[in-house]
């Protein structure tokens, strides 16, 4: 799946693949102190195998986020736990790459990927559960539109630790 984004700075997602394996491992090993505590993405050959394995799962799709101006790696978004029937429901995780942080292309990215989990994937609900101190993730989302709804108390098990996490959502009729 490739998808041009609609916004003014230009994106694209991408369904992530073998080939794009050394590069994103290597935009990993770069941003290792931009993730810091806030998150673990795959770091070896292995790990990303065992990621790409999980997305053939109907619970799971991912996207890598490309800058249209030289393809650069931006970011990578998670749509975890997809529930169908009533609920149409997932989870949301994200992460930004040095290389392209702070110049807006990660609000861009995600944008477009609550646009296409709405309109493509026919989702109704998206969460992105962040740690409270992480203030960049927080100020990410709330600049593409999602509300902060509560704290979830020791929440997800980061680096052997429980964490609290604050909870924030956006619907299909948050978009307007």
């Amino acid at each position: 799946m490739d998808t041009a984004s609609p916004f003014p700075l230009a994106v694209s997602l991408h369904s992530p693949g073998r080939a794009d394996r050394t590069e994103f491992l290597n935009a990993v090993w770069e941003s290792r102190a931009l993730h810091g505590e806030w998150v673990s993405p795959p770091e070896t050959r292995g790990a990303y195998a065992a990621y790409l394995a999980r997305l053939k799962s109907s619970r799971n799709e991912a996207f890598l986020i490309r800058d249209e101006e030289d393809g650069g790696l931006v970011g990578a978004v998670n749509v975890s736990e997809i529930v169908r029937g009533d609920f149409q429901s997932a989870y949301l995780g994200y992460y930004a790459f040095v290389a392209k942080a702070g110049r807006g292309l990660m609000t861009a990215g995600l944008q477009a990927l609550v646009q296409h989990a709405f309109r493509e994937m026919g989702l109704h609900r998206l969460e992105a559960n962040i740690q409270p101190r992480n203030t960049r993730s927080i100020r990410l989302a709330e600049r593409c539109g999602f509300r902060h709804e509560g704290l979830s108390r020791h929440y997800l098990r980061i680096n052997g630790v429980w964490q609290d996490h604050e909870r924030y959502a956006i619907t299909v009729e948050d978009m307007g």
